[in-house]
């Protein structure tokens, strides 16, 4: 057997492909070994335990799922951008299924903070990507924000219906869409 693994980044890949194949529940230190084709130690040399490699491995989930394209035509305006989000959150459920509310409900314990600070730091990340749509949006009337009314609330009643719809696995972005146009354009 192969003591050394190449990247801590090729682990990941081989959790992601062991998630698609058998689910969540097959994530483990011996299971990810065994895939990558190395021992248990080297593992351990990345991750220090089975809750590391989770929390890595939801991590990098949500970073292949919302990966921003490569010609950022995705981030050019709202309509485009929410357009994108659905369609990323269904090749999510597609190639991993249950794993809005698996991980979610995973990371509810105490013990589970670091699992937490990394999904909320990945939705963090969704939300203020929005935002900076909204505020470099030419289409969006002059006057749609206010003080009480700011780009950053309506990002986050937008995030909000997207978590909602991935719950749903509704990836119809039609209604969020007109959201946008009524209340924006």
């Amino acid at each position: 057997m192969n003591t050394i693994v190449t990247s801590k980044e090729e682990i990941l890949k081989n959790s992601r492909e062991l998630i698609q194949r058998q689910g969540w529940s097959a994530i483990n230190i011996r299971s990810v070994a065994a895939i990558c084709g190395v021992s248990v130690g080297s593992i351990y040399n990345y991750f220090d335990s089975k809750t590391a490699l989770v929390g890595a491995a939801v991590e990098s989930v949500w970073r292949e799922i919302f990966h921003r394209p490569e010609d950022g035509s995705a981030f050019q305006d709202t309509l485009a951008c929410v357009t994108w989000m659905y369609k990323r959150m269904e090749y999510g459920c597609k190639h991993y299924p249950g794993f809005f509310s698996l991980h979610s409900l995973g990371f509810m314990g105490e013990d589970k903070a670091d699992g937490r600070q990394k999904m909320h730091k990945t939705w963090q990340h969704i939300l203020d990507e929005l935002c900076a749509v909204l505020k470099r949006d030419t289409r969006i009337r002059s006057d749609a924000f206010t003080e009480e009314f700011t780009a950053e609330k309506f990002a986050d009643v937008l995030f909000s219906l997207m978590l909602s719809a991935f719950l749903r696995q509704d990836y119809d972005p039609s209604a969020v869409l007109e959201i946008v146009r009524r209340t924006l354009y």
